[in-house]
């Protein structure tokens, strides 16, 4: 009998726009309520929401609006903290400096561009080792591609893999 009772219960939802009521079963109540409630308790954790449960049923997740939302912990970048030794360091004193990220791509664009300038002075046989190399074929199917022998193949390759390396050596 007294499950029956918990379904005849009216379950009532506040919407903030018009200010007023709508009567809904259950089921609906508790989809509706699910996500709001996990998010206004995550809030609550972290120091952000102080709602009261008088008011729970004002909360729609827009805390940019509400009158009981808290900065809690979130802190800026800007936030000193002090370590051991009394020193005060920022969060933004440890964010990694760009600028070296940015004079590697650099170098390594400098490198491309004169790699391509000398792949673009090889001879024929030499392209077409490159060719076959990055089209990612073994070495046997290279050679035979070439109408060379697999040794013949790599003592070519590699002669032209020192060539390259001594003349990007200052790239490299």
């Amino acid at each position: 009998m007294a499950n029956k009772v918990n379904h005849s219960k009216e379950y009532r939802i506040y919407i903030k726009e018009p200010k007023s009521w709508v009567d809904v079963n259950k089921e609906f109540y508790t989809n509706y309520y699910r996500e709001i409630n996990t998010y206004r308790k995550r809030q609550q954790e972290h120091g952000r929401c102080v709602c009261p449960a008088s008011k729970r049923y004002l909360c729609d997740m827009d805390c940019l609006t509400c009158p009981y939302a808290k900065a809690g912990d979130q802190l800026s970048l800007d936030n000193t903290i002090s370590d051991g030794d009394g020193n005060e360091k920022s969060w933004l004193d440890d964010t990694p400096d760009e600028s070296a990220a940015i004079a590697e791509v650099l170098e390594d664009a400098e490198l491309l561009h004169a790699l391509y300038a000398k792949l673009n002075e090889l001879d024929p046989e030499g392209r077409l080792i490159c060719q076959l190399i990055m089209q990612g074929k073994s070495e046997r199917d290279c050679g035979k591609e070439m109408g060379l022998s697999r040794n013949t193949f790599v003592y070519r390759r590699d002669k032209l893999f020192h060539k390259l390396r001594s003349e990007l050596k200052d790239y490299i």
